[in-house]
């Protein structure tokens, strides 16, 4: 593993690390982690990094904006900058090494991700979203599960406007203007509408983000697998179950990456 001096279209440091591939090279793998963890994504996308790269996959790992070691501050963090720091990992991936490209993105990962999948088109090989947020509405404005219901409840939407932030598990905060962001944009839409092939993992007792839409978006969707992680919460709750996921993933860009 090595760092990559990276710096986003708009100006900010973006804390990169490299994971060179091991075997003969097959892709490139970018790694989009979730709201209020950073690169590492809680260990899992490390792990994952070097699974990939006993594989063949140079992968690369960043920190958001807000995020981790990268610059900028969390409440300055927006969706608009979020899609900025991912094309601009993007852009150098494809310049360090040519297509197939690949991008896993973890639970808020797949909002940049999946806006971005128009300005990509071809240049993007295929996806695989982590207990995707594909449902901006449902998961934030007007939640419908246990922690979207204690974060972004009246009480704590109040406080956004008399205290100009609302904070993520008292710990992240979200200003007013990421808030007003998730009323403008449709991740759902861009993701149904692409043809980028796609796996999902999601587990079927996510009390984070819905299972159901993550599930009925991939049935309907062209080119796109699903994986049930059975009893797993969001970010998959188990050293078992990441298992699973990481192997899951694994394997798909595995195959995808010999078939291309």
């Amino acid at each position: 593993m090595r760092t990559l001096d990276v710096v986003s279209a708009d100006g900010v440091f973006l804390d990169t690390v490299l994971h060179p591939a091991k075997a003969d090279p097959v892709g490139t793998v970018v790694q989009a982690h979730g709201i209020t963890v950073d690169k590492d994504e809680g260990g899992m996308f490390v792990r994952l990094a070097e699974a990939l790269s006993d594989r063949g996959f140079d992968v690369i790992r960043f920190s958001y904006r807000g995020h981790g070691e990268s610059g900028g501050t969390p409440q300055g963090v927006t969706v608009t900058g979020e899609i900025i720091d991912l094309q601009s990992i993007i852009e150098l991936a494809l310049e360090r090494r040519p297509e197939p490209l690949s991008v896993v993105a973890a639970s808020f990962g797949a909002v940049s991700s999946s806006l971005l999948l128009p300005v990509l088109g071809d240049r993007i090989d295929s996806l695989v979203l982590w207990n995707p947020v594909l449902d901006l509405e449902h998961t934030f404005l007007n939640p419908d599960l246990p922690w979207g219901l204690e974060n972004f409840n009246p009480e704590q939407q109040r406080r956004l406007h008399t205290d100009g932030r609302l904070l993520i598990d008292d710990e992240f905060p979200i200003s007013p203007i990421m808030w007003r962001e998730f009323g403008l944009y449709d991740p759902l839409d861009t993701y149904m509408a692409s043809p980028v092939p796609s796996l999902v993992v999601h587990g079927d007792q996510d009390s984070y983000v819905s299972y159901d839409i993550a599930r009925t978006a991939a049935t309907s969707r062209s080119d796109t697998d699903f994986h049930t992680v059975r009893g797993s919460d969001h970010g998959f709750d188990s050293t078992e179950r990441e298992n699973e996921a990481i192997r899951v993933s694994a394997d798909w860009l595995e195959t995808r990456a010999k078939r291309v």
